[in-house]
């Protein structure tokens, strides 16, 4: 029985070492350790013997086995790995080939604008605010000084969420600064943040849409005035225009949440429409003294601490900036009209630093 065994080894090894390729060695394998197999088979003669015999002979069989089936694997994957090189070496790509011309891809003027804003503003040191587009009735309007009869409360001006289980009404912010009071909840003073996102109001026409983008900033601190704001914005405005001596102006207006509240306008020509130039006024962004009722409902001392607060459209300023006529382009979807006006994703923001005034 031995001679049996060593015979078998000796050519299954010889068998397993000349396998040509995968398909050869299975078939070895099959002929040794198949269901009808010589290992096999010697395995299936251990019944006819005596226990002393079966236990001496069955121990041999199965290192044979044993053996056999590493000799197949080791084998395999030296076959394997030949293959892959031969296929490695068939399907080689000439890298000196040039490129397919493929369409190139640009980045969305209003995705750019947040990196504008986000770049400019983080040069004077501002960090960036994230948070919920559904937001709580107190959050979105109680907490921001806005009493239950302001019109922004209105069923045509927001969209309202029914939420169970819960006493307030949910909504669609209609404002970024909801994420003014969450931070001035969740840190103390010295705060200096701007907060990019989407709102959404019941409008739509060439000028307003159901969703829309707003950028909000945020000062709070000791012996803040007027004046940090007027610096902060005008610093801003000629920044992001690229216009060093952009004239502006601050103009009494009102807002629930600040006081003093001002409008700021820049110059520009009404008749074609440049930034800059003329003797027109063009309504660019609202700001103001953060209120002080708006500090106390965050647990700010208004005797101690004093801030500012502004707010432009994303949208707004992208429009006058490149010179797009109507709103409803922005989410239209033209790849002619995003090939326009997108910006190639390689191409940095360049911070134009505008003149102190």
């Amino acid at each position: 029985m031995s001679n049996d065994i060593t015979a078998i080894d000796r050519h299954a090894r010889a068998a397993i070492d000349a396998a040509a390729n995968p398909a050869a060695l299975e078939t070895v394998r099959v002929a040794l350790l198949g269901k009808s197999g010589e290992v096999t088979a010697l395995l299936k003669s251990l019944g006819g013997m005596d226990a002393e015999a079966r236990k001496a002979f069955g121990a041999a069989v199965n290192a044979l086995k044993t053996g056999l089936t590493d000799a197949i694997e080791q084998r395999r994957r030296i076959l394997d790995a030949a293959a892959l090189d031969a296929r490695l070496q068939a399907e080689r790509i000439d890298i000196t080939l040039p490129a397919r011309p493929t369409p190139p891809g640009s980045i969305h003027p209003i995705s750019r604008t947040i990196e504008e804003l986000t770049a400019l503003f983080g040069a004077m040191g501002f960090g960036v605010q994230d948070g919920p587009d559904i937001e709580d009735d107190w959050y979105n309007f109680g907490a921001l000084n806005i009493p239950p009869h302001h019109p922004a409360r209105a069923m045509m001006d927001t969209f309202y969420l029914k939420a169970a289980g819960r006493n307030r009404p949910m909504v669609l912010r209609t404002h970024t600064s909801p994420l003014q009071i969450r931070t001035m909840l969740s840190r103390k003073p010295p705060i200096r943040v701007i907060v990019p996102g989407r709102t959404y109001r019941s409008d739509h026409d060439a000028t307003h849409s159901p969703m829309f983008h707003q950028c909000e900033g945020l000062v709070i601190d000791r012996g803040i005035t007027l004046a940090h704001l007027k610096g902060c914005l005008v610093d801003f405005l000629r920044a992001y225009f690229e216009i060093p001596d952009l004239k502006a102006r601050f103009r009494a207006s009102y807002f629930p949440f600040t006081e003093p509240s001002m409008e700021i306008d820049i110059a520009w020509d009404r008749k074609t429409g440049t930034i800059g130039a003329g003797s027109d006024w063009l309504e660019i962004l609202g700001s103001g003294m953060v209120h002080p009722n708006v500090l106390a409902n965050c647990g700010i001392d208004p005797r101690e601490y004093q801030g500012f607060a502004f707010g432009m459209g994303v949208e707004r300023i992208t429009m006058l900036k490149h010179g797009i006529p109507d709103l409803r382009s922005f989410y239209d979807s033209d790849i002619r009209w995003l090939s326009h006006y997108g910006t190639s994703p390689l191409a940095p923001v360049t911070l134009h630093e505008g003149n102190a005034p």
